[in-house]
Order: C-alpha cells, then sequence, then structure tokens
C-alpha cells in the first residue's frame, strides 16, 4: 500500500528545531515525505489563547499543552512574533537539499484558521499570494502543492489553487484523490485529501497517551478500501515530543510492505489520472473543528 506523508510545519520553534531530527528519522527509514510550511508571523500565542478563553474543557487544554510544547504556542502572545521564512529560511532549504518535496500551508497560519472559512476573494487572494512570494524568496522557485492550514478553505481558495498554478492540492480530509466540486463549480486542480486522523486529534478524543493514539493510527491504516491513505503529521509533535512514537510507526509501515512517498510521488503512482470529481463541503472533524471535506461523487 501507499502511505502519502503529509508533514505541517506551524511554528517558528519547530521549524527552527525539530526540522532536522525528522528529516533525519525519516531518511533513516527511507521515507518520503512532503513539507507544508508557514511562511509569515508566527502567531500560534493568539491560537492557545483562544483556546483558554473558548473555554474548551479542561482535557482539551490539557491534551493541546501535552501535544506541543509550550514555548512553541507562545509566540504572539506572551513571546515576540518571528517572521519564520525570514529566520528559518536555511532549515528551510535544507529539508529540500535533504530530498523532500515542499510547499505552503499558509502565511499566517492563525489568521487562516481564524478567518479562512468565511473570508472573501480580495483576503483570499492576498494571503495566499503573500504565502506564495515568501515561499519564492526562500526557494527561488514556486511552489507546486498548496496544504491549508486546518483543511480550512473557501470558494475562493479552492479557485486559486487552479488559478495560482498549483500542480495538485492537500487542502481537504476524505477518502481518496478526487477533483473538488464547489457548489457545482469545478475546480481544475487535484486534491490528495488527508484520510488518516491526526496523532493530536486521536490523543484529544481518547484522552489518552501518543503510543495508544498511534495504535489506533496504525489500525485504521490497515484499511485499504481506498487504495491507499494519506497522513498528517506535525513538526511540533512527530518530529520533537512524540519523536520516538512516530519512529515506530515508521517502522510498523515498513514492516507491513507499505510504501511511505513524498505527494508528489504518491499522485504520481496513482493507477490513473482520471479522478472521480466529488463535492467539497465544510463539516466538523471531531478534534479538529470544521474543515473543508470530500463529499459524495458529482455525477453531472
Amino acid at each position: 500500500m501507499n502511505l502519502g506523508l503529509r508533514v505541517e510545519v506551524h511554528t517558528y520553534v519547530g521549524t527552527r528545531d525539530g526540522l532536522t531530527p525528522l528529516v533525519d528519522l525519516l531518511k533513516a527509514n527511507d521515507a518520503g515525505a512532503t513539507f507544508l510550511f508557514t511562511l509569515g508571523p508566527d502567531r500560534s500565542g493568539r491560537q492557545l489563547r483562544n483556546y483558554l478563553l473558548g473555554r474548551l474543557i479542561r482535557r482539551e487544554a490539557d491534551a493541546l499543552l501535552r501535544a506541543y510544547s509550550l514555548r512553541a504556542l507562545l509566540h504572539g502572545w506572551l513571546l515576540p512574533t518571528p517572521h519564520i521564512a525570514r529566520r528559518c529560511a536555511e532549515a528551510m532549504r535544507a529539508v529540500r537539499a535533504a530530498g523532500f518535496e515542499v510547499g505552503i500551508q499558509a502565511y499566517d497560519r492563525t489568521r487562516w484558521l481564524e478567518e479562512a472559512l468565511t473570508a472573501d476573494g480580495a483576503w483570499t487572494r492576498r494571503e495566499m499570494e503573500n504565502a506564495q512570494s515568501a515561499f519564492r524568496e526562500v526557494f527561488g522557485e514556486e511552489a507546486n502543492v498548496h496544504g491549508a492550514a486546518g483543511w480550512r478553505m473557501n470558494r475562493n481558495a479552492f479557485r486559486l489553487t487552479q488559478l495560482l498554478g498549483f500542480g495538485y492540492a492537500t487542502d481537504t480530509r476524505g477518502v481518496e484523490p478526487f477533483v473538488p466540486v464547489w457548489q457545482a463549480e469545478l475546480i481544475a486542480c487535484p486534491q490528495l485529501p488527508t484520510s488518516l486522523p491526526t496523532l493530536d486529534e486521536v490523543m484529544l478524543l481518547g484522552n489518552g497517551s501518543a503510543e495508544a493514539a498511534a495504535d489506533v493510527i496504525l489500525e485504521r491504516s490497515a484499511d485499504t478500501a481506498g487504495g491507499g491513505h494519506v497522513y498528517t503529521l506535525r513538526v511540533e509533535m512527530e518530529g520533537m515530543r512524540h519523536l520516538r512514537v512516530f519512529e515506530r510507526m515508521l517502522q510498523t509501515w515498513k514492516g507491513r510492505g507499505d510504501r511511505l512517498l513524498c505527494l508528489a510521488d504518491y499522485f504520481d503512482d496513482l493507477p490513473h489520472k482520471n479522478l472521480r470529481r466529488h463535492e467539497v463541503g465544510v463539516a466538523a472533524i471531531a478534534g479538529s473543528g470544521r474543515a473543508a471535506v470530500q463529499q459524495a461523487e458529482f455525477l453531472l
């Protein structure tokens, strides 16, 4: 079975400290992966503040702090707001130099999470073009893949994945690769949806350990009904606090004979590129909130 690894890089601390250990682990296990970067200001402290002020039940706040280092969550609230791409460009380029695919998650991830679902076209275009510009400054080329923070999208964001020239995107949750249709509008940019729950989602819902959450994900990944899976991991979790847990996951997948691929290779290895069209809507994902999700096949 093919397993695409989709790596989100959220914070300044994660970009600075988490990339090298994760890259080394992936290379040691002969695993490909696609790294999706936050490229602008790190205002993750605002996200933590909103969690706490939003009066989530106690275990949810505790799960957030267990998942990420506290320092990685304080920028933009109690610590200064660093510009990630300007301060960590060399670390980002080192990922590409190590042979991994790189792409865009967001310019300002916190702002995208807060506003993207309902944002207008001008706001959406500005955020996505800012991310493109920052990516170009770091890597000297255009990004081929877009993977929205929190899988939060709107009509204009889907249109822009096509208009801004991305070869494919990974902005959604679902079960198999598809061509998205938003309210009867065909978007000519294929989607490779995340098909497995994330480590923090499982931890949050079960209030359990990372080890127990990994077992749930490994069991779910054995289901090959969709022909393969895309798994989203976070540098701030699997690359830092839970690196050894992720090492066991990699070794289990390899022991089963699964192929661990970057998303470009996952896409290239699909048995055919005549993907089915599926409607896209917004729905609640347990442990992650509202997100763009693959829905019924569009047959018109």
